[in-house]
């Protein structure tokens, strides 16, 4: 019976420390991850980013390295790199204002369709927080049912 007892007590420990190896994996890939720069000389800065929440990270950034500058950050290039990451390079532009901002409602939601049209978002928001004295910002961004993309803005106090 110990020799059965001994191979069970072993299948568990087999078993548990295989679901915990390959939890632990499944959270390290779907933890949020940040855009990396790649590229800095003034006025513009370029970084690396993989989805919608990076590249809104990147945009923030982008505003924060232009505002020595005294600058907005203008996306002007969007490409892929030879491992197929995505790349964007903001210009940092003195004279470039954010447009008046089309609220939907008052939670700072826009639906988007491309990359170009988030920074432009991500952005007008950026200012609105920075403007209304809550600059930091935190976004969501959804994929609709219909395929269709989504984000929301908030802005608070540090």
């Amino acid at each position: 019976m110990s020799d059965h007892s001994a191979q069970f007590k072993n299948a568990v420990f087999w078993t548990t420390t295989t679901i915990v190896v390959v939890l632990m994996l499944s959270c390290a890939s779907t933890r949020s991850s940040a855009p990396r720069q790649v590229d800095a000389s003034s006025p513009t800065v370029t970084y690396q980013y993989r989805n919608d929440d990076e590249l809104i990270q990147a945009n923030q950034r982008a505003i924060d390295f232009c505002e020595p500058y005294q600058s907005l950050p203008r996306a002007q290039s969007f490409s892929n790199d030879a491992e197929h990451n995505r790349i964007v390079v903001f210009e940092c532009v003195s004279n470039l204002q954010a447009p008046p901002l089309h609220q939907p409602d008052s939670s700072l939601r826009y639906d988007y369709r491309t990359d170009q049209e988030l920074l432009e978002v991500s952005r007008n928001a950026q200012v609105y927080c920075r403007n209304s004295g809550k600059p930091d910002m935190s976004s969501n961004v959804v994929v609709n049912a219909d395929g269709s993309r989504s984000v929301t803005f908030h802005c608070s106090q540090r």
